[in-house]
């Protein structure tokens, strides 16, 4: 039994005739009754009474009917949805970046969206350091990064800069100053993540080799909170300038740059490099490659 089968089945079972059904489906009349004969033979049961004027279905027809009508809509929607797949209208972008790295994808994604609207975006928070694993065993389809990983199995797109900042609030008595010394936080009530990272770890060191106490009063869960918190004169932040560009530019906040703490560094989408990629991912990435150029060509 295939869908062709059905197909023909259901035919007749509307037209209630074996002859009607054949003109409909373009087939002869000794076809039609030949599958029917072979998926009476399969299942074991008469699917038509040929003993009255029209082809009215047996109780076993009936009941083939009723799932022989569910089957091939499944078939119908299977090939549909297939489909979209391939023109873009259905399909998911799986990506991993930490907190920081979610702000350089926003401009991407934006992007995208207004090409492929109806393409799922799913951003999931993952540590730096286990990106490049799950990006290789297909967990992800992209991965964010702040480093090269050095793997020729992975291929990166530079999607942008960026660099660490010291934040403080407009009326701050920094805030007036282009560069401050490591030296000026030491007089600074600091709010930090309470999320270990490289970058914070990297901090905390450079403080130390210098000798120099850093005091972080405040521990918060997320960028966001952090930021709000600085916005209130809680205390100061040292975090990455892209984490508060509508801040930034809404003079909500003051960025400064820290001597010696400012670690310039390229921001990476990050794929595997040959294999399988579906149709939304490959898309994805061309996006991004677009997205890119054009921020170089904006450069010059």
């Amino acid at each position: 039994m295939d869908l062709n089968e059905l197909k023909v089945f259901l035919a007749v079972a509307a037209e209630q005739s074996f002859s009607r059904a054949a003109n409909q489906l373009y087939r002869t009349q000794p076809a039609v009754s030949q599958t029917i004969q072979r998926l009476e033979t399969d299942l074991g049961e008469r699917l038509f009474d040929r003993s009255s004027k029209h082809a009215k279905l047996t109780e076993a027809g009936r009941v083939l009917e009723e799932y022989a009508v569910r089957l091939t809509r499944l078939a119908e929607e299977t090939e549909g949805a297939v489909r979209e797949l391939g023109d873009l209208r259905r399909g998911r972008v799986l990506i991993g970046a930490n907190e920081a790295g979610v702000h350089a994808l926003l401009p991407i994604i934006e992007r995208f969206q207004a090409d492929c609207p109806h393409i799922q975006i799913d951003v999931r928070r993952v540590a730096n350091r286990q990106i490049p694993a799950e990006v290789l065993d297909g967990s992800l389809d992209f991965g964010v990064l702040t480093f090269d990983p050095g793997d020729r199995l992975l291929h990166s797109v530079r999607i942008g800069t960026d660099e660490l900042v010291l934040l403080v609030p407009p009326r701050h008595r920094l805030a007036h100053r282009k560069q401050v010394s490591m030296a000026d936080l030491t007089h600074e009530r600091i709010i930090a993540h309470n999320d270990p990272s490289p970058a914070r770890e990297r901090v905390l060191r450079s403080f130390e080799q210098r000798h120099l106490p850093l005091d972080i009063q405040i521990s918060l869960p997320s960028l966001d909170a952090i930021k709000r918190a600085v916005e209130m004169g809680l205390g100061a932040a040292v975090l990455p300038r892209r984490c508060a560009i509508a801040e930034i530019a809404t003079r909500r906040l003051v960025a400064i740059r820290v001597a010696h703490l400012r670690w310039p560094r390229q921001l990476r989408l990050t794929c595997r490099a040959t294999g399988e990629r579906s149709r939304a991912a490959a898309g994805f990435l061309k996006s991004c490659r677009e997205w890119s150029e054009e921020e170089e060509r904006n450069k010059r």
